[in-house]
């Protein structure tokens, strides 16, 4: 959440406007909340709210018969995970991503990395975005760049891309590209367990590099290694749409997707 949204909330008390307070409290994305006022779903102080009206400490918001409030904010963070840390919430792990970071409000992993992989993680308090994120159904888009111990051909590309048998099963059909004599990047609709790297063994490769850039619409861009950022609220309304949609999808065409 921005030093703004922070200061609207917990600062000056400043009133909000109702589809951002609903964003950030982590109900679903703005133009989503939106649509949920203009269907007479949500209510302040017990009367139909408006589109575009603002909310003010103490106010009851509900959408539904649920009840929103302050404590339901939202945190949403783009991570650079180094080579090293481990995505656990074991306490007794004295590397683990969460002492590692040492966020001042409980949160946890929407997707791992295994301890040898680097790059992005996203990282919230928000159950609900976790499972949607990690939901294996709902594939979703992750993106890495992979260096390998030996040159990789036309076979290697084709075959990794078409799936590759693994874990007692066989992978989805993903996008691969090579990207140097040594280089490749991937984009997988699953999540298996070290499914790169298992990948790669299987052709015989072993992987010297692992690093996620993408997840969904979330880029790692220019974040330093070891370091995290808030997503901004265009990145969060997106991410929203992006689930939105995918559940408006109807079940064959989802599995049409393998």
């Amino acid at each position: 959440m921005s030093n703004r949204i922070r200061e609207e909330f917990l600062g000056k008390q400043e009133p909000v406007r109702l589809n951002k307070y609903l964003s950030e409290a982590g109900v679903c994305s703005r133009r989503e909340a939106d649509r949920l006022i203009e269907s007479g779903r949500v209510t302040v102080d017990g009367k139909t709210a408006q589109t575009g009206m603002r909310i003010t400490p103490g106010q009851t918001v509900k959408v539904g018969k649920k009840t929103v409030s302050r404590r339901d904010e939202m945190v949403v963070l783009a991570v650079n995970k180094p080579r090293g840390i481990v995505c656990t919430q074991e306490k007794r792990e004295r590397d683990s991503i969460v002492r590692f970071l040492d966020y001042p409000v409980r949160i946890t992993y929407a997707g791992r990395l295994d301890k040898d992989s680097r790059g992005l993680l996203l990282m919230t308090n928000n159950g609900d975005l976790i499972n949607q994120i990690m939901r294996a159904a709902n594939r979703h888009e992750k993106e890495y760049k992979v260096t390998v111990d030996r040159e990789i051909t036309d076979d290697f590309v084709r075959r990794m891309a078409a799936g590759v048998p693994i874990l007692d099963t066989v992978t989805r059909p993903c996008v691969v590209e090579k990207t140097g004599k040594y280089t490749f990047r991937i984009i997988l609709t699953q999540g298996m367990n070290r499914q790169i790297r298992r990948m790669c063994e299987a052709l015989g490769y072993e992987v010297r590099d692992l690093l996620r850039v993408r997840i969904m619409n979330i880029r790692l861009g220019s974040l330093k290694e070891g370091e995290y950022r808030e997503l901004t609220d265009r990145e969060l309304d997106d991410l929203y749409d992006m689930i939105h949609d995918f559940r408006s999808v109807p079940e064959q065409k989802k599995q049409g997707r393998e």
